[in-house]
């Protein structure tokens, strides 16, 4: 694992854009694997300033997301598919065939979880997966206790989870209480991961992803076992790290992050 710090949560995120655009770029068949929530708006802007001011190119590559509620259909405003669809993927070149997410109102929940292990496989894998950090320190919806080597999924969420996602309703109450998930091990078998994480009130949350031990009750702790795992936070989500410094020395020093200074 890798961290990264950046003066502001614009600059974080920037750099996120910056790498996933390097990696398409270097490969335009990129299997990347999206996440949803509030620290991702930025990256999607970024990306498609990119697509629109430099061209950056979407026709042929794939996409997973981590995740879906369950009871919601992707016509809801409040769906993972609606928000792809508005951030993301109606607004650039991307094949709509070619991205995928797990389906909600499946009739067979278990059934549709296969699936979508069958899927990634039969693309050979995630190239490139982005991550956000829940509250909980869980990654997807992989809730305190998920198992370390974890499939896709039906979750029930937890209520630290509940309380930071109701907000995103216009009824709390109506809510999705479970949400299909890839697991921590469908997670941990992408060939690159990439953690986005930013603001004050996620910084003890890093601290223990990242410097704290390997635990199930903290899913994204796990990523200490990726051989490929950069965390990128800002200063202020930086504020428990006691190896902050070493950070900002490897970022400032290492041969790999020069096109990005």
């Amino acid at each position: 694992m890798e961290v990264i710090i950046r003066p502001d949560a614009a600059a974080a995120s920037d750099l996120v854009a910056r790498i996933i655009a390097r990696e398409l770029r270097a490969n335009p068949h990129l299997v990347l694997g999206l996440a949803t929530g509030r620290t991702m708006e930025r990256v999607y802007a970024r990306l498609l300033e990119l697509h629109r001011e430099e061209g950056l190119d979407f026709s042929l590559c794939t996409t997973f997301n981590l995740d879906e509620y369950v009871g919601l259909a992707p016509s809801d405003r409040h769906s993972y598919r609606h928000y792809m669809n508005h951030h993301l993927l109606l607004q650039v070149n991307v094949d709509l065939r070619n991205t995928h997410l797990p389906d909600g109102m499946a009739s067979d929940l278990d059934a549709e979880c296969l699936g979508y292990e069958r899927l990634i496989k039969k693309f050979n894998g995630i190239d490139l997966q982005l991550l956000g950090l829940g509250r909980a320190g869980h990654i997807g919806f992989n809730e305190p206790l998920s198992a370390l080597h974890s499939r896709t999924r039906v979750k029930a969420l937890s209520p630290t989870t509940l309380e930071q996602n109701a907000p995103l309703f216009r009824d709390a109450s109506a809510m999705p209480r479970r949400a299909i998930t890839m697991g921590v091990g469908t997670i941990l078998e992408s060939r690159r991961c990439l953690l986005l994480a930013t603001g004050k009130e996620k910084a003890a949350i890093v601290a223990r992803a990242v410097e704290g031990p390997i635990t199930s009750m903290i899913s994204a702790t796990a990523l200490q076992l990726h051989p490929r795992c950069t965390v990128i936070v800002d200063e202020s989500a930086a504020g428990g790290l006691e190896g902050a410094d070493y950070y900002r020395w490897l970022f400032d020093n290492e041969p790999e992050w020069e096109p990005y200074r």
